[in-house]
This record gives structure tokens, sequence and C-alpha cells, in this order.
């Protein structure tokens, strides 16, 4: 990414992410952002996913690939989402605010990855730096390159994104898939 966030601007998107998340679990009506504090960059059309943990497990986790609406707004979106509509945890609730933490990652412009064989994809791969997209017709699943963390081995990581996706997790060995990698900026709390 050539436009890098300042602290400042990662802090009032930590900021708009959590004042988000309280007010959609507690049902209060979310105020306007502090237009003093939205740069540019926050203004312009970005890509967000939000991260929501409990002692470091997972609890929360929904973002947007392509850019469609300005950052600042896609974090809120998408911290909103986390807590209440990711169908595999129950909606959060309010007893659970303070322990859990938000991570922001602000994505880069996907780009198509060729490549010739399963080795090759392998080869290419770039484990801690590359958001992985695998596409199998009209299915697709992503996982972040935090991901990496948890999964570091290259097979085992895209098998497991072909299950997320829905297929059987070695189908990335017997098809050629369609592949996007894109890069994040991540802060957390």
């Amino acid at each position: 990414m050539s436009d890098v966030l300042s602290p400042d601007e990662k802090r009032t998107l930590l900021y708009l992410a959590r004042e988000a998340l309280e007010c959609s679990v507690r049902n209060v009506e979310l105020p306007a952002p502090d237009g003093t504090k939205l740069t540019p960059i926050l203004l312009a059309e970005g890509a967000s996913f939000v991260t929501l943990t409990i002692r470091g497990q997972l609890r929360g986790c929904i973002g947007a690939l392509q850019p469609y609406q300005a950052l600042y707004e896609d974090v809120r979106e998408h911290a909103i989402a986390a807590a209440l509509q990711d169908y595999r945890f129950p909606p959060v609730r309010p007893v659970e605010l303070t322990r859990i933490l938000v991570e922001v990652s602000r994505l880069s412009k996907p780009e198509k990855l060729e490549y010739s064989d399963q080795n090759d994809l392998l080869a290419r791969l770039r484990p801690r730096i590359d958001g992985v997209i695998l596409r199998n017709g009209s299915s697709r699943a992503t996982f972040l390159p935090q991901v990496w963390e948890q999964i570091p081995e290259k097979a085992e990581f895209l098998s497991h994104l072909c299950a997320k996706m829905g297929a059987a997790p070695n189908i990335w060995r017997q098809k050629h898939l369609g592949v996007e990698i894109y890069q994040v900026e991540e802060f957390h709390e």
C-alpha cells in the first residue's frame, strides 16, 4: 500500500470500530463521527475487515475485499457485522464488550495470482504477507494474512481455505482455481 495510515488515523479507525461495536450491541443509535478527524485517506474508498477476539480466540470477523464506500464507513459497518452477523457465532452480548479486542485490517486491492500447477502455486504464496482469495465457480473464500500465524504450512492453509469455501479440502490439488492475493495494514487495540 502506497498510502500508509498515520498513527492518528489508526486510532480514529479503532475508536470508530469500538464505538460501532458498543452501540450496535447495546442497541444505541450510532452517533455521527467527528468530521475533524476524517482525513482524506479515511474519506476515500477503502476495504477493511474487522476482527473481534476474546483472549486470543476469534469472536467475529467480517469485511469486504473490494472498496465500495469511505474507509471509515467500511470499518464501522464491518465492526457491527462482526458483532452481530458472523454466522459462526451468536451475536455479541453486552457482558462481553469489556473482554473483546478490536482489530482492523485495511486491504490493498486484490491482484490475480497466475500459477501453472499446484507446486507453482505453493511456491508463489508468501506466508504472513499475502491474504489469499480462492474462487471455484461462484464460490469464494478468503483468509487474511494473519491466519498464517495459526496455519503456517502452505498446503494446509490452502486446504483449510478450500473447506471454508465449501469445497473438498484437496480441490486445490486437483483443479485450477482462481487465486488472488492482497496485503493488509493491520492494527488493534
